[in-house]
């Protein structure tokens, strides 16, 4: 599958740092003066960072994405130098694809002989979570005046079964309703389709009204699946969602899909693209259509 990725001019750049901020997946940091693109995986193509590049060194390219190949990744990042090396795999550890992470140290440890750097101080940097200290220098200032430094935290995804308690240690039921919520983020612009939180799972494909509209939303409806939010009125770059279903039914390898969307007209775009994203990829899944009323009823739910 051929998707967009930005692309950096290394003669125009001259390490100001204004757009590492603006990457919301993280995949951008300044290493050694430059701006570097540290993790394809996570680059969705949008180009947020592109409108504050003073220098215009940032462009957009579309190439060959499909599958992910973290090898390939990995003989590009051990030419930029060892500090953009853990910044990838740094990268990968806090986005907790540790399954690519044990790729890029597997072949650290077997091309050791023509890399120009320790392998095993790289890897143990990584291990102990350091090497973060310099990365963001270039960009110290602009994290000053209120910038994410390496792309905004809230994107960082987390698996939030993991961190769940349902009773506390005297096995009292806890007083708050619990939540649903298996993993994070969940807006569309923010997933990564290849993400383990997906893999295998039904997805539940929501409106972002629908959750404040319905009292009972996560017992419901949201426990059990994976969750991906999006407005189709108000989102931009919907053509991004679209490959990136794809990609969940393709690569992920979804069950089901389950898109819930408000009664409002405009909403009925959230189906419209679940189902061309479905009649485009090779895969088949089943996709399920609920339409929630304003005061939080369920209008219609068929199989589509």
């Amino acid at each position: 599958m051929k998707r967009k990725i930005i692309k950096i001019d290394e003669e125009k750049c001259d390490g100001c740092g204004l757009c590492v901020p603006e990457c919301h997946e993280g995949a951008l940091q300044i290493i050694d003066g430059k701006a570097r693109l540290v993790s394809d995986l996570m680059c969705d193509g949008l180009g947020a960072c592109i409108g504050h590049c003073p220098q215009g060194a940032i462009s957009i390219e579309e190439r060959e994405a499909e599958p992910y190949d973290e090898i390939a990744v990995m003989k590009e990042m051990v030419t930029k130098g060892k500090n953009t090396v853990i910044a990838h795999l740094n990268h990968l550890k806090d986005h907790h694809e540790f399954g690519y992470l044990k790729q890029g140290a597997r072949y650290l440890k077997e091309h050791r002989d023509e890399v120009d750097f320790d392998v095993d101080e790289v890897i143990a940097t990584v291990h102990q979570g350091n090497g973060r200290k310099h990365q963001h220098a270039h960009a110290a200032a602009h994290v000053e005046e209120g910038g994410c430094g390496g792309g905004c935290p809230g994107s960082a995804e987390v698996d939030l079964e993991e961190h769940k308690t349902r009773e506390n240690l005297s096995g009292e039921p806890t007083k708050t309703i619990p939540s649903q919520l298996a993993h994070w983020p969940v807006q569309m612009h923010l997933i990564n389709p290849t993400s383990e939180q997906f893999r295998n799972a039904d997805l539940l494909l929501s409106a972002d009204c629908v959750a404040y509209a319905m009292g009972d939303f996560h017992r419901q409806y949201l426990k059990g699946r994976s969750l991906a939010i999006a407005c189709p009125k108000l989102d931009s770059n919907k053509e991004s969602y679209v490959e990136k279903l794809m990609a969940l039914i393709d690569e992920a390898k979804i069950n089901t899909i389950t898109v819930m969307k408000m009664v409002v007209p405009c909403c009925g775009g959230l189906l419209q693209l679940a189902q061309i994203a479905a009649e485009n990829a090779s895969r088949k899944v089943p996709i399920k259509s609920i339409t929630v009323g304003i005061q939080g009823e369920i209008q219609d739910e068929q199989w589509i």
